[in-house]
């Protein structure tokens, strides 16, 4: 059977494709929620969408946290004052840090999709600083809903 070319035209502009998303995180020196922080420190996303970390302050990067990762994903490291474009397919929690600034908290929280397991455990052998954060974003983000 043979679509007509003008219903194949208006199933195409009536039924666009699904697109990914390209989210923007900034890391800043100072923001809404205190120092050394990424803005936002939680993201919700689809897979195969996108995160632009943006150097906004000097001396931060992006890194995953290696024990925050979902199973089979691949770790990353940025350079420091370099943007970084992400984009992540496998689902699950991805736990994101800056290395120079670790100790004082400065890390965040990818959900992508809907993962098997309702939250992350956090690794014992992260900073208080950054622990606190964690738990205080997953509470805030994950146990809410």
């Amino acid at each position: 059977m043979r679509i007509p070319a003008a219903l194949t035209l208006l199933l195409l502009t009536c039924c666009p494709p699904a697109m990914a998303q390209t989210y923007e995180v900034k890391m800043l020196n100072r923001g809404a929620a205190g120092s050394m922080i990424y803005e936002p420190d939680f993201l919700h996303i689809a897979p195969g969408d996108t995160v632009k970390f943006v150097a906004t302050h000097s001396s931060h990067n992006v890194a995953s946290i290696p024990q925050l990762l979902p199973a089979g994903a691949t770790g990353f490291k940025g350079k420091i004052n370099e943007q970084l474009e992400l984009t992540l397919d496998t689902p699950g929690f991805y736990g994101i840090q800056c290395i120079p600034h670790l100790a004082m908290g400065m890390v965040m929280l990818i959900q992508v999709g809907e993962p098997a397991e309702p939250s992350p455990a956090i690794p014992t052998t992260l900073p208080a600083r950054a622990s606190e954060r964690l738990n205080a974003i997953m509470a805030r983000e994950l146990l809410s809903r």
